[in-house]
């Protein structure tokens, strides 16, 4: 076995790359620790696709039948008018390719349950406690945490999505990183007030759509709003502001929006936020680096959320365990061998928010012209396939390094 220089990590954030890192870094014999804020598991999210390297992922992890086993199964998207009637249908399969290739579309709660699982029997996870304090000398990182003991570890690791604390602390205030795409987005869960069976049905005004998707067997829905805006003034912690916000951007929209937004005081999911990318130079300094949204968030626009944490994560446990343990020549490495797909992501999420809520009734009638047409155009793979490709960008490496790292 080879000598580990460095062997517990504190991980911050339990969504998607928090646990997704912490299953392998203990695959390779290291000591992973996981810090989560919310008092458990956070339920709620869009649905997520998992594609192209990801899905190698999972099936690396073992978990690709549990992924599938939670899949939404949605067949297709329809664009309605305020009356209901459906302007434009496409197939999941056409639109993203979905279900090729072993590539699913799954909750990003459900996702993270599965991660959760396959973890938390041999990995120490402190929910309800956050990260207040590091300091790093060459002995390690001091932690000092909001309820917990101090403790010290090799690593710290902010897994803790677009608003990481732990960025904050290691590198600098997120103004400094963050970029706004021009959009903002809510999610919450309903009843299925719309009997939908696998289906999602969005209505668009110029610079806005609002829709909902079944989830769960049909057994409920979420509603979905997104809406082309700069910059707005408000805690993103306080999430009665978000709700005041969200009800008055679409007062006065018609089709099925009043019933949605009837649901949004019993939504036990709220989730609100600027649809934005984090743009960095490096993802590590000293002995802390960033994974997933934390690091290279590459905004909802990109759907690419979950893929880039599944790989990130993989990526940077495998270069750890490559360099048994060397923090200095694995975080090199990760920043190399991600930032390819990184940079891929960013960039194909720019040119999506404009076909996602056109800003005028022209721009609208000619998007929904084209998903009409594109089951018939010749070229309809390259335009259905982009997600895949762009998911495909790096090749998932082989990090089968032996007998774990001890």
């Amino acid at each position: 076995m080879r000598q580990m220089s460095t062997k517990n990590v504190l991980i911050s954030g339990a969504s998607i790359a928090g646990p997704a890192l912490a299953f392998w870094l203990r695959r390779y014999g290291f000591e992973p620790t996981v810090v989560e804020k919310a008092p458990a598991l956070r339920p709620g999210g869009q649905a997520i696709d998992v594609l192209g390297s990801a899905t190698e992922v999972v099936r690396r992890m073992g978990l690709l039948e549990q992924v599938h086993a939670r899949s939404t199964g949605k067949r297709g998207t329809s664009y309605v008018d305020a009356e209901g009637k459906a302007r434009a249908s496409i197939s999941s399969e056409v639109f993203n390719g979905v279900g090729a290739n072993g590539d699913t579309e799954i909750q990003r709660g459900d996702l993270a349950e599965v991660l959760y699982a396959a973890t938390r029997e041999n990995v120490e996870y402190l929910f309800g406690d956050s990260i207040a304090a590091l300091h790093e000398d060459e002995s390690g990182v001091h932690v000092t945490f909001e309820h917990s003991p101090a403790r010290t570890f090799d690593l710290v690791i902010g897994a803790d999505g677009v608003h990481s604390h732990t960025r904050k602390l290691a590198f600098s205030p997120e103004s400094e990183f963050l970029r706004h795409m021009g959009y903002y987005i809510a999610i919450f869960t309903t009843p299925n007030l719309l009997n939908l069976d696998h289906w999602e049905l969005d209505h668009n005004t110029p610079g806005k759509i609002a829709g909902s998707y079944s989830a769960r067997e049909n057994t409920e829905a979420k509603a979905i709003f997104a809406w082309a805006s700069g910059p707005l003034d408000y805690d993103y912690r306080d999430a009665d502001a978000q709700r005041r916000i969200l009800t008055e951007t679409f007062a006065d929209q018609g089709w099925e929006v009043p019933r949605l937004l009837a649901e949004l005081p019993n939504a036990q999911d709220f989730y609100f936020d600027a649809m934005a990318q984090i743009r960095m130079d490096r993802w590590s300094k000293g002995r802390i680096a960033l994974v997933g949204d934390a690091g290279y968030c590459a905004s909802p626009l990109s759907g690419q959320g979950a893929d880039l944490s599944l790989v990130g994560a993989y990526v940077l446990a495998g270069e750890l365990a490559a360099a048994a343990g060397d923090h200095r020549v694995a975080f090199d490495r990760y920043e190399t061998e991600m930032r390819p797909m990184v940079d891929a992501c960013q960039t194909f999420a720019e040119g999506v928010g404009g076909w996602y809520a056109p800003n005028s009734k022209a721009m609208i009638a000619f998007r929904n012209l084209n998903v009409r047409l594109l089951p018939y155009l010749p070229w309809r793979g390259l335009i259905g396939g982009a997600p895949q490709k762009v998911a495909r960008t790096i090749a998932v490496k082989d990090y089968r390094i032996g007998d774990p790292v001890a």
